[in-house]
């Protein structure tokens, strides 16, 4: 048996890199608990952390050893029931395995299943990986308020925390030769011309030569060391500018149905996937901002706070809320400067004819401006005359209109990644 023993030194967030191996290692035991948990939370702890399981029988660590080595003859029976590629039943494991779930036993050995707790960041990581807002492309710059630090060459001047050692210290260097060059290069000489002096016979030497050359190297050694190792002219800094950081604008419309045929429990299926849409824009997209929009028989723009708090309700025309966000559009977002995206939840119920007028204003004066437009059904009933309207308008923009159905809760994430995966283009 060979043993490997890494003792590379940690950085200052000790076992930081082993952690991240560790969840990239079972990344798809944490997505599949992250989606289970998506289900089973309330509406305030969707973003917290989480609990993660993981078999014992997926947490063995690979070992290095030695091979059997040498001629090897071996027998294998063969069988009569499988062929190269057949997959064996898992048979039932006898005594007590560990995991918990079995009954009482007085045999048997086993490991409980290894449990660790990801953070909230880690949690948001796994559960909007791969998502994306579809069609993003770059408009105007949304003024001059958001910068990036650049280097920019170096400077004379600076702080502490920006000197450059290895430019300074190469300054210093140069400075010292071109002050001190000739001086060397006159002591050089005179020590030459000492050496030649010492090396004759004692009755050729002229002694008073020798002293006066010793003087001068002397003076020519205090004379270089009075060159300072490094002065102030030496010292150069790394200069950092700050450029304009080009980025996209983009807008993201909420429209929430809070009509009376929405009933509790369809509220906050609706008011979940909205959350999520929130969380996920706060976490990817710093500059997005969200227009929240409740409508009944009437629409409203609201904030954050009473989209999803209010307890108002009404009558049911799905057509106020497209009109309002038709009139936010023109007065604060045009089309030219802004990436505009549209998230829309019903139960599908409306107004006599009103679904028509919902079919026509996506046509003419939404659908044209929009990047993307997702609507959310959610209802266990047989889809009405909305749902088909809104199917028309999908068969003209295929691209840009997505539709999915939410019947209970658990559908509400699975929907929500189908919505805003990564579209891989052709």
């Amino acid at each position: 048996m060979s043993y490997i023993i890494d003792r590379r030194l940690n950085g200052k967030k000790k076992s930081t890199v082993n952690r991240q191996r560790f969840l990239r290692r079972y990344k798809a035991h944490i997505k599949k608990a992250v989606g289970e948990a998506m289900n089973s939370r309330s509406i305030t702890d969707m973003d917290k952390g989480e609990r993660i399981s993981i078999p014992t029988r997926d947490i063995s660590e690979p070992i290095f050893s030695h091979g059997a080595g040498g001629h090897v003859e071996r027998v294998l029976p063969g069988n009569k029931e499988f062929i190269s590629g057949d997959r064996i039943p898992r048979q039932g494991q006898q005594g007590g395995a560990g995991g918990g779930g079995g009954g009482a036993s007085d045999s048997g050995e086993g490991v409980d299943d290894f449990v660790f707790q990801i953070s909230q960041e880690e949690f948001l990581d796994f559960m909007f990986e791969g998502l994306q807002l579809p069609n993003m492309i770059k408009r105007r710059l949304a003024g001059n308020e958001s910068f990036q630090v650049v280097r920019a060459g170096i400077s004379n001047e600076g702080t502490p925390g920006r000197l450059n050692v290895v430019r300074s210290l190469r300054a210093a260097n140069a400075r010292r030769i071109a002050l001190t060059s000739s001086k060397r290069r006159n002591l050089r000489e005179l020590e030459l011309e000492l050496a030649q002096e010492e090396e004759k016979d004692l009755v050729l030497r002229d002694q008073r030569r020798i002293e006066t050359l010793r003087d001068k190297i002397a003076d020519l050694r205090r004379r270089i060391d009075r060159v300072p190792f490094l002065d102030d002219f030496d010292l150069k800094y790394n200069l950092l500018v700050r450029q304009p950081r080009p980025r996209s604008r983009a807008v993201m419309f909420c429209l929430m149905d809070v009509s009376g045929s929405m009933n509790q429990a369809t509220k906050d299926m609706a008011k979940r996937f909205f959350l999520l849409l929130y969380l996920f824009l706060q976490r990817s997209y710093e500059y997005t901002e969200v227009v929240f929009i409740r409508h009944h028989t009437s629409a409203k723009e609201v904030d954050e706070e009473e989209f999803f708090y209010s307890r108002e309700t009404g009558g049911t025309i799905v057509s106020s809320a497209l009109k309002l966000m038709r009139r936010v559009m023109r007065e604060r977002y045009p089309a030219s400067e802004w990436n505009i995206y549209g998230a829309q939840a019903s139960d599908g119920d409306n107004w006599n004819d009103d679904s028509s007028t919902c079919h026509k204003i996506l046509i003419d004066d939404i659908m044209p401006h929009v990047q993307y437009y997702s609507y959310v059904e959610i209802t266990p009933r047989d889809h009405q005359a909305l749902w088909e309207e809104y199917e028309s308008v999908r068969t003209l923009f295929p691209e840009h209109f997505a539709m999915e159905q939410i019947v209970d809760v658990q559908d509400i994430y699975p929907v929500f990644r189908q919505l805003f995966s990564q579209k891989v283009s052709a």
